[in-house]
């Protein structure tokens, strides 16, 4: 009986779904004025680089896992703000020494908002987000009708980023998300179209003709959470016909050349289909469908370079001594008592399995790639310092002293299971929603303190200042 019902209610959805289409509208706006210099100046590479950058360069990656994810990034930043690292000024928190944070669904919750408020966001992150329930205006319960929803589009529209605007970032816009101060946020979505990583950057929206500056965090950060069949994709509309921005160098390389990394070739051709006008609407879901930690931004700007510096500046690169690159990882094992079963999964299972075993492998190779990319720069950043002369190493800034071998990068990753097999036991069972219990909220930020504060890797960085 309850087998025929079920049937009865996915029959009605796909007949009920073929009625309407789900969307959300576009809410992105067209660039007023910029002459062709301007644009080329935008979405030029060195545009996304970090101006400030001292002799040390912290980046984290925060990865996917609704409140949960936000929790544990959220403790590791309150650790963070803990250790006190030297400057000419006297000691400050590291939270105020970091240059990028890449999120990711929940994971970029905690970006966005820690990027609009600074170290204020600390103090008050807990209370407007994650003890809150962020579900209150999202449709969470199955029926035919929301089904229906779903195959159609989504079963959510405009709700999820009009709550965050409303409750957590008071209207924030890009703009306010300065390119010369720390840190530059990065929140990461999935082009579902492209089958690649969406940054909201300068190098996108000029290419799409668009300002960036007056689009909502807000919006950014739904696109990046937007689960499919739950929410319907976030639009991007493209007026690429207004302005006719050009392709970056690298990128136009990058697309031509079949030797190029695939992951930096699907890149660069996606930035010409919005070049070109062939992606009229870009359609926007979970950011962790193509990459859950993050990192393809970072790893793209690295092999976008063509200079065994970039992509800094030579001058960054001769100051640069001490790199940290911490992925906090909020993700899963995996769960579920079908595999004791001939039986199962069931459909719901099925899906759900199906998507972690994307996301999962995806995370893998992307950390991989990440360290491996990391791994190369740093020896080419050697080489590169070693055989500047006297003249050159004045010139660019060197002090007196100065070490070409000096340059020490720290990448490690953070998770539950490294907080020992019993706790990753209870961290596992904390659900990927966007309401938990304020019991599990509290269990969840400590793992992230604990975390960090555990983390091998981590301590030799800190040491090493």
């Amino acid at each position: 009986m309850r087998r025929s019902c079920v049937a009865a209610a996915f029959s009605l959805a796909f007949l009920l779904a073929g009625c309407a289409s789900v969307h959300n509208l576009p809410a992105n706006s067209p660039l007023t004025a910029a002459t062709p210099a301007e644009l080329e100046a935008a979405i030029a590479t060195g545009s996304e680089d970090p101006a400030y950058l001292d002799d040390m360069l912290v980046a984290l990656a925060f990865s996917g896992g609704g409140t949960r994810a936000a929790a544990f990034s959220f403790g590791v930043l309150t650790e963070l703000d803990r250790i006190q690292v030297p400057r000419a000024r006297g000691p400050a928190p590291l939270t105020e020494r970091i240059d990028f944070i890449s999120g990711v669904s929940g994971g970029s919750v905690t970006a966005a908002y820690f990027g609009v408020k600074k170290r204020a966001a600390l103090a008050d992150f807990r209370e407007r987000f994650l003890h809150r329930d962020a579900e209150e205006s999202l449709v969470t319960t199955m029926s035919a009708g929301t089904l229906a929803r779903g195959l159609s589009g989504g079963m959510n529209v405009s709700n999820f980023p009009k709550w965050l605007d409303e409750n957590l970032f008071d209207g924030a816009r890009f703009g306010q998300l300065r390119a010369d101060r720390r840190p530059r946020i990065w929140v990461n979505a999935s082009d579902i179209y492209n089958r690649t990583p969406f940054v909201f950057g300068r190098t996108a929206f000029s290419l799409l003709c668009s300002d960036l500056d007056s689009y909502k965090i807000a919006e950014a950060v739904a696109a990046s959470a937007a689960v499919p069949i739950v929410f319907a994709p976030i639009v991007i509309e493209n007026y690429s016909d207004k302005c006719r921005a050009p392709l970056p160098a690298w990128a136009e390389r990058a697309r031509r050349d079949p030797n190029a990394s695939p992951m930096l070739r699907s890149f660069a051709q996606g930035l010409e289909r919005y070049r070109d006008g062939t992606v009229k609407y870009v359609k926007l879901l979970d950011g962790g469908l193509v990459d859950n930690f993050g990192l393809s931004g970072f790893t793209i700007a690295r092999e976008s370079s063509d200079t065994p510096y970039g992509p800094l500046t030579p001058e960054q690169a001769v100051k640069l001594r001490r790199v940290l690159f911490l992925v906090v990882d909020a993700g899963q094992a995996p769960a579920g008592n079908w595999v004791q079963t001939v039986e199962g999964p069931t459909g719901a299972e099925l899906i759900m399995a199906a998507a972690d075993t994307a996301v999962d492998a995806g995370e893998r190779a992307s950390f991989t790639a990440f360290e491996r990319t990391n791994f190369d720069w740093q020896q080419d950043l050697i080489r590169w310092r070693c055989r500047l002369s006297a003249a050159e190493r004045k010139r660019l800034g060197a002090a007196t002293g100065w070490n070409c071998r000096d340059v020490k990068f720290f990448v490690s990753r953070v998770g539950f299971d490294q907080l020992g097999e019993a706790r990753a036991a209870a961290l596992d069972q904390v659900p990927t929603r966007f309401k938990l219990p304020r019991e599990q909220v509290e269990m969840v930020i400590g793992a992230g303190q604990d975390a960090v504060r555990g983390n091998q890797v981590f301590r030799a960085f800190v040491n090493s200042l």
